[in-house]
């Protein structure tokens, strides 16, 4: 995710604004049935009470339609978070206007207000950037930890961005880390279970999904207008008649996509909907046509289970039948079970239609698998069978969670401020044959599965394609280790930025210490293949670097920009946006000497201010410095400051594990 989180702001004496998802259910008593939702905004709460924050809760609570409704106040739910905390936490009776300024007025750090229900005013849902700016005068930050609300462009979602530095809590940066493994790089064998009443409400999921998955398993009532579009009779069962063309191209796609789709091969048939129906087990090729199918059979059930196995990612939409029933609810609990049995990570989530009382949801933090699951009988069969601690991360998003899971942009994420990204690159130089290079480079994928850095490797040329075959479309991408001047002609044993941009690099590594030290780079070939590298499409990482002589007379800052100055002649501001500069201390390359990491944060600075010269204060900004020399899993946090924006690592990078340990450091 690409976006500021909680530990990108400096909270400390700061009164911040969390917009949390408090809609949770009560009974007729006002007492929370449910509170999974409260407990999942503690670590987000926490974190800013300990770093003494003044923190100002806003949330909403059902449907008041702009009216103040009593029944929908935020008191009961902010006693309940008192006793969370073990701290009290003082009510305003509105969330604009002057008692709630006077209650932040009061509101010291390391102590928490909770504003009243927003949908008390009718200009929270519009979006309304009058009240927005209102509910942004409380506060110095925003941080959006309500991703149950994060699909809605409302006021207090995407309006206050443009008032308030704006980052994400944790729990919203976790849900949007592992859907968006989902939609934006998912592990093959890839299942999803989709399941609930009707195909119409899962349009875009389905179809979103059939570009990604290998297996797409169909239950519950949208079952039925699938075998109805296949021809089979239904009798009573819910179909949806104008939907079964629809369901009839769903299943020429994933014939056409090569998806295996199963559909269920028998199913348990009532003769009415009522929890004591009369019911049996009856084949798809034979139904009674006086019943009406309320779940998956047993057949079906262990079709589905073998469908599981194997898989390294799953995810799951919603029930197989009709599980509030208990002589219905075998199929889903039959799911459920193999999910939790698989060995991977596994998120299931809970749906606007409720959560199940208790849920806990923990982290694995397994690589390379990864499930979900959606619905709040999903959750609830997960919490019947006791099998919470065996899912990785149980969601608290409905809509939001379909929404992303259709590939929707959210607004409440979008908002937010954006992060620059760290650069983690490995240079494998003359390393690793073509077997030995492919499964580096697919075990560094497996190990740095979840960073949020950006993670690149160079392999040396033989292996280049190969790798790229291997790790084209993963998180990882990859660049060659340099490329002559010329896009073509007699230059044997030179490799081209054209026939390197066939192979699809993003990135070529010019003017590397050992390149200049070793085969005679000068500054007139770096600033050739500079140029080369952007006539071809090709983002250039630039090294720089002084020797150890140079150091010593302190001619650092003199020799870097020179160099800079000589690589970047005649390069256009547009073109400087895409450029990454990497300082290698040549002094440092191979002698297993790091520089310190102030002497590294100076130097990078020192580039940033040289670019700013060049170019402007903008693209200063933009291009992104990274140090290199000598980094290894031992010292590279040290390089995680300011004004550093990653590494180039070197010997390290040949190994996986100690390579996603620095990408996870940095």
């Amino acid at each position: 995710m690409d976006k500021k989180n909680l530990c990108d702001l400096d909270v400390a004496g700061q009164k911040v604004l969390v917009r949390v998802d408090y809609n949770v259910p009560m009974d007729e008593t006002g007492k929370i049935t449910d509170d999974t939702r409260i407990r999942a905004s503690l670590e987000t709460i926490k974190y800013l009470l300990e770093h003494k924050a003044a923190v100002i809760l806003m949330a909403h609570l059902g449907r008041p339609k702009g009216q103040v409704n009593i029944k929908y106040s935020l008191a009961p739910v902010a006693k309940h978070l008192a006793k969370l905390l073990n701290m009290p936490v003082a009510f305003a009776g509105d969330c604009i206007g002057e008692e709630a300024e006077k209650a932040v007025q009061k509101l010291k750090p390391g102590k928490i207000l909770m504003l009243e229900n927003l949908r008390f005013h009718k200009e929270e849902e519009k979006n309304d950037m009058d009240f927005a700016e209102k509910l942004a005068s409380l506060a110095d930050l925003y941080v959006n930890d309500g991703f149950g609300v994060s699909h809605r462009a409302h006021a207090s979602v995407e309006g206050v961005t443009h008032f308030l530095p704006s980052a994400a809590g944790f729990l919203l940066e976790k849900e949007i880390r592992f859907v968006g493994q989902a939609v934006e790089n998912p592990l093959h064998p890839f299942v999803a279970i989709i399941g609930g009443a009707k195909v119409s409400d899962k349009i875009g999921v389905i179809e979103n999904l059939l570009e990604k998955v290998d297996t797409l398993l169909i239950g519950g009532g949208m079952a039925n207008t699938f075998l109805a579009a296949q021809g089979h009779k239904m009798g009573k069962s819910l179909v949806e008649d104008d939907k079964i063309a629809l369901a009839k191209e769903l299943l020429a796609k994933a014939k056409a996509r090569k998806v295996k789709l199963l559909l269920p091969v028998d199913l348990v048939m009532a003769e009415t909907f009522a929890a004591d129906a009369s019911h049996k087990v009856e084949k798809v090729a034979k139904l009674d046509q006086k019943y009406m199918a309320l779940d998956i059979g047993p057949a079906t059930s262990t079709l589905y289970q073998d469908a599981l196995q194997d898989a390294k990612m799953i995810v799951w939409n919603g029930p197989m039948g009709v599980f509030e029933m208990a002589a219905f609810c075998k199929g889903t609990e039959a799911v459920a079970q193999a999910v939790a049995k698989s060995r991977a990570m596994s998120i299931v989530g809970g749906g606007d239609s409720g959560a199940a009382p208790g849920r806990k949801g923990r982290d694995r933090g397994l690589p390379g698998v990864l499930e979900y699951g959606w619905g709040g009988d999903s959750v609830a069969a997960i919490e019947k069978l006791e099998l919470a601690k065996k899912i990785t991360h149980i969601s608290t998003g409905g809509g939001a969670s379909l929404e992303y899971l259709e590939g929707k942009v959210l607004p409440g994420v979008a908002a937010l401020d954006d992060v620059r990204r760290k650069i983690v690159a490995g240079n494998w130089k003359m390393h690793k044959n073509v077997d030995e290079a492919v499964e580096l480079a697919e075990d560094i994928v497996s190990d740095t599965n979840g960073t949020l850095n950006e993670v690149v490797v160079f392999p040396p040329f033989t292996a280049l394609e190969s790798v790229a075959e291997a790790i084209d479309g993963k998180h990882v991408g990859y660049g060659a280790q340099d490329l002559h001047w010329e896009d073509e002609g007699a230059y044997t044993g030179a490799v081209s930025g054209k026939m390197i941009a066939d192979i699809c690099a993003e990135y070529v590594l010019i003017g590397h210490s050992e390149r200049r030290t070793m085969f005679g780079d000068n500054e007139v070939a770096v600033a050739k293949k500079m140029r080369a590298a952007y006539r071809n499409g090709l983002k250039p990482m630039l090294c720089v670097g002084e020797n150890a002589q140079e150091r010593a007379e302190g001619k650092t800052s003199r020799k870097i920009s020179m160099q800079l100055k000589s690589a970047l002649k005649g390069i256009t501001p547009d073109e400087a946006e895409v450029l990454v500069v990497a300082y290698e201390p040549l002094w440092a390359i191979g002698s297993g000497q790091a520089a310190t990491a102030k002497d590294a944060q100076e130097v990078c600075l020192l580039i940033r201010n040289k670019l700013e010269k060049l170019f402007s204060a903008d693209i200063a900004r933009k291009v992104r410095v990274l140090y290199g020399g000598s980094v290894n899993a031992k010292n590279a946090a040290d390089f995680a400051i300011s004004g550093i924006d990653g590494v180039l690592v070197g010997g390290a990078s040949l190994d996986a594990q100690a390579f996603s340990a620095i990408a996870r450091s940095i």
